[in-house]
């Protein structure tokens, strides 16, 4: 079965130039033209968005944040005009896995579809880096791997796909100092544009959402973060 899309722009050109594409690559797309009709059409079926970032009355960082907030993991590819550094860390910090600056090319945003999409089943394909088990226990902070879910006592902890990828690459080698470069090679290895500081804003939000727990996650000033199981 094809994966579904959905696809997020006011500029309803762009939109039929992604669905055009994008289903010639074997994608089911179906496009909205604002923030609020896509919120809509939203399904649980959908396998990624690709959001623009200005629109309308809701903009694409707006409807992300709202995503979040309802613990909604889905994919988002931030699609935008906004091309600094910061607007790019914006991005990430209300939870998008991937930005991709206007004007694009076609191959590039094709080629982070496909990335993203195949980072969904990385875990359970099986990692050099992941333990080959179904969970990760800390006493009663648990990491499932076959549901992708990060459970804290009683309650789920919502988290995106790429704070799951972390906190689980992190974990499953606790004994081991992973640099800013080591999480961007094993995450956004087909992304090449990420930077240092995109780390540090995920183990942020990651921190904040482990909440009493955010001393498992520990950095090491000059070398990069690590998961400290003896904090537990």
């Amino acid at each position: 079965m094809a994966e579904k899309l959905l696809v997020v722009d006011d500029n309803k050109s762009i939109c039929e130039i992604l669905e055009f594409n994008l289903s010639n690559e074997g994608y089911e797309v179906e496009c909205a033209y604002s923030a609020e009709e896509a919120l809509e059409k939203l399904t649980p079926q959908h396998a990624l968005i690709v959001l623009d970032v200005m629109m309308g009355e809701m903009s694409g960082y707006k409807m992300a944040e709202k995503l979040r907030k309802e613990k909604k993991s889905i994919p988002i590819i931030f699609l935008t005009a906004k091309d600094t550094e910061n607007d790019m860390l914006t991005g990430f910090s209300v939870g998008a896995d991937d930005y991709i600056s206007k004007p694009f090319s076609i191959k590039e945003v094709i080629a982070r579809v496909k990335a993203l999409l195949k980072r969904s089943g990385m875990t359970q394909k099986g990692n050099e880096n992941i333990p080959e088990k179904s969970r990760l226990v800390f006493d009663d902070l648990i990491i499932n791997l076959d549901t992708k879910e990060l459970i804290i006592g009683n309650e789920i902890v919502s988290l995106t796909r790429t704070e799951f990828e972390i906190i689980t690459l992190l974990a499953s080698n606790p004994d081991r100092i992973f640099e800013r470069e080591d999480i961007i090679d094993y995450i956004w290895k087909d992304s090449p544009y990420i930077t240092e500081r995109t780390i540090d804003v995920h183990i942020g939000r990651l921190r904040k959402k482990l909440g009493d727990k955010s001393s498992l996650i520990v950095s090491r000033p000059g070398y990069g973060y690590r998961f400290n199981e003896a904090a537990k």
